[in-house]
């Protein structure tokens, strides 16, 4: 019988074989990986010990480091898994061209995700917003997908190049873990670099400097603004112990 690793490796495969920058597998594609990744758990991948969240940090005042397992990688897709601590983050940030499917394992965290308000926005007040100076110091404005708490089990989460929350952030509410697999991943050659977000609340002004009483929810969007990769994001790889992939 197939482990489920391995079946995981082998549809990625299959669904990501186009390995290009920007390409969306077809709706029934989503659908099969997303059907493996619901059968996935933990123990499948040997990620049974609570040791990896019991690592000293170098200094008392560090933020704890998150770990990452890497499992595998090649230029069409990439699968690994992130353990985050207790009040761990991995902070705001994008994947651009890439479609991302992540599962819970096990635990419960924060996950806030963005798209990013395109020209042709339809509402009154946000088409003034984009055509009115709001986007100064670099900032973009960006509507809110995702806003909740999630705990294991729940959906595996999908996002695309230009929907589904291609911008999120993860904040660990207990200790948990993510599985994440990158269709394609991550390529300076390629440039696709993740860049990373500080988001603003969004508030409507009229042309005159005026706030505006807006009829649309503001908490549903808000400005965000490109920064360094922040000195308190720590990743500390630590080694695959599940079942060997073989490749075909």
């Amino acid at each position: 019988m197939v482990n489920m690793v391995q079946r995981l490796y082998e549809t990625c495969k299959d669904v990501f074989r186009n390995g290009e920058s920007g390409y969306v597998p077809p709706p029934a594609d989503i659908q099969r990986l997303t059907a493996v990744l619901d059968g996935v758990n933990a123990e499948d991948m040997n990620l049974t010990s609570m040791r990896l969240f019991r690592r000293r940090r170098s200094r008392q005042h560090d933020p704890p480091a998150i770990i990452y397992i890497h499992i595998y990688e090649c230029r069409q897709f990439s699968i690994g898994i992130f353990c985050l601590p207790a009040c761990g983050v991995i902070p705001l940030h994008d994947h651009p061209g890439m479609t991302v499917l992540s599962k819970l394992l096990f635990g419960s965290m924060h996950l806030k995700s963005f798209d990013w308000v395109e020209n042709d926005a339809s509402t009154s007040i946000i088409h003034n917003a984009l055509h009115q100076g709001q986007q100064q110091g670099g900032r973009r404005l960006a509507k809110v997908k995702v806003d909740a708490d999630l705990s294991a089990p729940c959906d595996v989460s999908v996002l695309f190049p230009a929907a589904g929350g291609n911008m999120h952030c993860f904040r660990a509410l207990t200790p948990c873990a993510i599985l994440d697999v990158l269709g394609p991943p991550y390529s300076q050659t390629q440039a696709r670099n993740c860049t990373y977000y500080h988001d603003f609340p969004f508030t409507p002004f009229s042309s005159d400097g005026g706030e505006l009483k807006a009829d649309v929810d503001v908490k549903g969007y808000a400005w965000l603004e490109e920064r360094a990769k922040p000195e308190s994001f720590i990743v500390a790889p630590a080694p695959y112990s599940g079942p060997t992939i073989l490749e075909r």
